[in-house]
Formats: C-alpha cells, structure tokens, sequence
C-alpha cells in the first residue's frame, strides 16, 4: 500500500509540473503552441524532480512532524530541480530561446501547487484523524511522569494521527500515571497480551540508558510481532541541543549528545541553498554594489573593501569581507575596539552603510567561497573569540556550523555592539537556540524578517 501511494504522489507531481507550465504559457503567451523546446524542458524538469525529490524526503512519511518544514523542503527540493534545467538549458546552449517571464511564472506556479498539494493533503489526513480514522494506536513504556508528558503531546497534537491506547510505568511506586482513560500495566505479558489483542501499531520505550535489561526484554518479547518498536531515550540532560537525533556511523546508530545537530544531509541541502542563493544576490544587486564601491572610494583614503580574519566552521579561520566604513586606522597589537555610537572613525557613507548593513553585502561572495552560510551565528572578530569564550558558557558552539550573514540572534534585536557581557551571553543563548531548532522554513523566516525589517536597527552604528 505504501508503494502505491507513492508512485501516485510522483505522478501526481509530474502532473503538477506540466500544469504549472501549461499556467505559465497561458499567462506569458495566452496560447500554449510555443516551440517543442519548451515541453522538452518540462519534462526533463519532470524527470529531474522525480530523482531529486526523494534525496530530500519529500516522499517520507510526515506524520507528527513539521508541515511548515515540509513545505520548505519542497521548496528547496524545486528550486533545486529547476536550477538544473538552467544549467542544462546552459550546456545546451538555449537559454536563450526560453523566455525568463515564461520560466518565472512556471517554477512559481508549479511550486506553489506542489506545497498547496501537500499541505491541502495533510489537513484532510488531519480532519481525518481528528475524527478518528487513520489512527497509528501507541503502548508507553516509561515512568509515571514520562508517560504522563508524553501522553499530553500526543493529545495536544491529534492531527498527528497517534493514539495513546495503553501504558506500562516502570515506577509505580514513586509516580502515578494521572490519565484515566489509557490503562497502565506493571508486567510485561499483560502489556503483551494487550497489545496483541487490541492490534496496537507502536511501542514507545521513554527508558534511560541504564535500563536495558526491560529494553531486551521487550523486544525480545515482540520479536515475531509486526510492531514498531522506538528507544526514545530521556537524554535531556546530557545532551547540548534538544533532539539532537541519531546519526549512522559507520553503520552503527549513534546518539549525538555534544555535536552538531545539523546532520550531513541537512548541511548538505543548506550548503547547496547558500551557493545558489549567494550567486542569484551577487548578480541582482551587481548595480548596487558597484555604486556603493565607488561611493566608499570617494569618501575617504583607503581601500574598497574591509578584510578581517575570522573564524568559521570547526574553528577554521577565513578571511571575511566588507565595505569599508571606518577611516583608515592603526590599533594596538592583540586589541580590537568596537565601533560605538558617534564614533569619529566612521565616515558619513560608512554610517550609512552601517546602519543599513549594506556593508555587508560583499559576504555573499565569502558564502560562495563556502567560508559563510546566509543563515547562521554572526562571526566574530579573532580577538572577541579569545575574550568571551573564556567567560560565556556554550560560546565555543556557535563554530559547530558556518557562521551566517544574518541570524536568529540579528533578527531579535542582539547585534551591535557588545559593552557589557549580558549582551553577549544573549547573544549566544539565540545562536544555540538556532541550532537547536535549525529548519529550512526557520532559515527562510529569517531571510524574510532580515529583507523586510533587518536593514536598519538603532544598535547598528
């Protein structure tokens, strides 16, 4: 059954491609007779999202998790396929010939219809499962109040389509399971037994590590039984980042505790998003940054760009560019003073610049290098490294993945200077939320907040 619902999403997405380009005719030419090039093109583009939408999860079962995160990644699974109908369009030397209005409307088109499939498809499941049908029924295994925290998601989330049906508390003597409606078990052949009779789908073990013995026992116990069986350790505690997931090495799982939380696969995507879209800004804004250019080398002595050491991914160092926006100025060995609120340093077009953040711009060519990503902890200065990773708890993190254009921290109001160390301590605290919470649909919102209402910021100066 799976199976076949997922050869009927792909073909429904091929279906959704050649609509949108069949929109997109009738909008750009209000006929659709254009030359077969075109049609060639749609269904390369279709052949091309059919091998890259499954690499990105697309197909993946969502249930209980993200529709917004779901969305993002066909977003950038899209926009993946459609970049490389450019560049075969490129190598075969007919970009030319394809009208940019016609493929605009087409990726915009299609793409909304791709996330308008999926999600009007999920809120039917969602009605669906709120009236009780396509329900996935769940048995516990933990202590009274592991169960009892667990069962108040899984009703505060019915849409996500789990049934907590019954419950098995480690520790019934020092806590209680408070739900009336879910039965508790305190042996495991009266857990089994019910679970066989009343064809329940999953068993979640909310055990600690040292429990293994109950671990073994049950799933020895349910080893010829089609059950799904999920370890959910409680390493809270322990860990850095919430949900900071299993990862496969070498073929072994293992539980990252203190590691990124960003897995290979997600740096992957991000890093493909980032060199995409730092070559589309650098080509849009070519003007721009060639009047700003001109504008910095006739304010003052002194080159274009700004070029300090910083550190990046794994503590690896890189060389960072921006505009110029201080006269140039000699400080002391090993020192590095911030720039403050009406300093004399700062030329007239510098504070513009500045309070604009247009000085950053030129960092889009670091994220093309691959030093920066558009989204991530903002990079320090070399000499601020030393200082606050001495005395801010959880700052030496924030190199587990590139540093960021603009970040979670920028868009809340933490940027600028940092004269005294709560502000930094603030600072980091945004930066390792990010982290922790890393999503494509997150990277967007703060690309949006940043074009909408980053640009300017009164701690900016």
């Amino acid at each position: 059954m799976r199976k076949f619902q997922d050869l009927l999403a792909r073909i429904f997405d091929v279906a959704l491609v050649l609509t949108g380009a069949t929109v997109a005719s009738r909008i750009r030419f209000d006929y659709l007779g254009q030359s077969g090039f075109y049609w060639a093109l749609v269904m390369f583009s279709a052949a091309f999202a059919l091998a890259i939408f499954p690499a990105f999860g697309v197909y993946d079962s969502w249930r209980g998790r993200s529709k917004l995160g779901l969305a993002g990644q066909v977003s950038l699974a899209w926009l993946i396929v459609q970049a490389c109908a450019l560049v075969l369009m490129y190598s075969l030397h007919r970009i030319d010939i394809v009208s940019r209005l016609w493929f605009s409307y087409w990726t915009a088109t299609t793409g909304g219809l791709l996330i308008a499939n999926r999600l009007i498809t999920h809120a039917v499941l969602a009605r669906a499962r709120g009236a009780g049908m396509n329900l996935h029924q769940v048995a516990i295994v933990g202590s009274g109040a592991q169960c009892d925290a667990i069962l108040r998601r899984i009703e505060s989330a019915p849409s996500a389509g789990f049934r907590a049906t019954a419950v098995y508390n480690t520790r019934p003597d020092d806590t209680g399971v408070t739900n009336p409606r879910v039965p508790v078990f305190d042996r495991v052949d009266l857990l089994a037994d019910y679970i066989r009779t009343n064809d329940v789908h999953e068993l979640w073990l909310m055990l600690s590590l040292s429990e293994e013995p109950l671990i073994c026992a049950l799933i020895d116990e349910f080893r010829d039984d089609l059950v799904n069986i999920r370890f959910m350790p409680d390493v809270r505690s322990h860990a850095l980042f919430e949900g900071s997931g299993v990862v496969d090495l070498l073929g072994m799982p293992a539980i990252n505790l203190v590691a990124s939380p960003l897995s290979a696969n997600a740096m992957l995507k991000k890093d493909i998003f980032d060199r995409l879209f730092a070559a589309a800004a650098l080509l849009a804004l070519a003007p721009l940054l060639l009047g700003i250019a001109i504008a910095v080398k006739l304010s003052s002595r002194g080159p274009v760009l700004f070029k300090q050491k910083r550190k990046g991914a794994d503590g690896r160092v890189f060389t960072i560019y921006k505009f110029r926006s201080m006269r140039v100025h000699t400080e002391a060995k090993g020192t590095l003073s911030q720039a403050t609120r009406d300093d004399k340093r700062v030329t007239r077009v510098g504070a513009f610049l500045r309070r604009t953040s247009l000085d950053e711009l030129p960092q889009f060519f670091n994220v093309l290098r691959g030093d920066m990503s558009v989204v991530g902890p903002r990079p320090h200065a070399l000499e601020h490294d030393d200082l606050y990773q001495k005395v801010v708890a959880g700052y030496i993190n924030r190199y587990r993945i590139k540093p960021g254009i603009t970040g979670w921290a920028q868009i809340n109001g933490f940027r600028g200077e940092t004269d005294r160390i709560e502000k930094m301590e603030r600072r980091v605290e945004h930066d390792l939320y990010y982290l922790g919470h890393w999503s494509f649909a997150l990277d967007m919102r703060i690309i949006g907040a940043t074009i909408v209402a980053g640009l300017v910021h009164r701690n900016a100066y």
